[in-house]
């Protein structure tokens, strides 16, 4: 892979260290799901200068991104939010790799997807329940190191997102349900490491949807937690692979 460009990592070096970027640069990074959270974990990847990136979606942007998507603007309604971002981080980084793949991850889907692009870690953005389940134990079977984002709606405190193992969240439906499944369908206890917030939802904030990729309801959701979701599974993801602390 190519070498980021001097400018690009000038202000990063004397913070991580020329070894640090250097890896960094050799990196492959799985975002799956690019809309509010992962969108921002991708760009904080491109401006550390992680030399690979792979966008795994299938949606467009729609005017309901609007609020809180970094690849929605009125400019890029109706494209495809792996396009939107491929050609974002291109503008940051020309150096990096970036591959896209239009298409929602599936339970059916994971094994051949991850196999075939053999990524060092996995950054979970997905907003379904079953595919998120799947993803998570085949990184977790595989060997392959990955931190999955839970509910970012409903909540509107910063303060209460935090780190977690899946075994040890509280407060968050998404990662409840997870955690059955993954007891339930892989026999995994423990073991996922996530973006969580002890923040309890406000229950009036539920929206029941077509029940498309899997998915049967949402929440309400404002600008600025699930960019703080994003960019703390970016730096989590970061630190793993630079073995930033000691």
């Amino acid at each position: 892979m190519s070498q980021p460009a001097p400018e690009l990592v000038q202000r990063t070096l004397p913070l991580l260290g020329h070894e640090a970027v250097g890896r960094l640069s050799c990196c492959h990074v799985a975002v799956v799901g690019v809309g509010g959270v992962g969108a921002y974990a991708a760009e904080m990847l491109a401006r550390t200068a992680v030399g690979h990136i792979t966008l795994i979606d299938g949606d467009s942007v729609s005017p309901s991104n609007l609020n809180r998507q970094l690849p929605a603007l009125v400019s890029t309604i109706g494209r495809p939010k792996v396009d939107v971002m491929s050609q974002r981080i291109t503008d940051i980084n020309p150096s990096a790799c970036v591959d896209v793949l239009n298409t929602f991850i599936t339970p059916e889907s994971v094994d051949g997807i991850m196999t075939r692009i053999a990524p060092d870690f996995v950054i979970d953005a997905i907003d379904s329940i079953q595919p998120k389940v799947t993803l998570a134990a085949w990184c977790i079977h595989n060997n392959v190191r990955i931190i999955s984002s839970m509910g970012a709606g409903g909540r509107i405190d910063p303060a209460h997102v935090a780190y977690a193992d899946i075994s040890e969240t509280a407060y968050d439906g998404l990662a409840r349900e997870i955690r059955r499944r993954l007891r339930r369908d892989f026999g995994i206890y423990k073991g996922l490491p996530v973006v969580y917030s002890t923040e309890p939802p406000r229950r009036s904030a539920l929206v029941m949807t077509d029940e498309i990729a899997y998915k049967a309801s949402s929440y309400g959701t404002v600008a600025w937690i699930p960019a703080q979701f994003g960019m703390m599974a970016a730096a989590y993801a970061i630190e793993q692979l630079t073995v930033l602390k000691k």
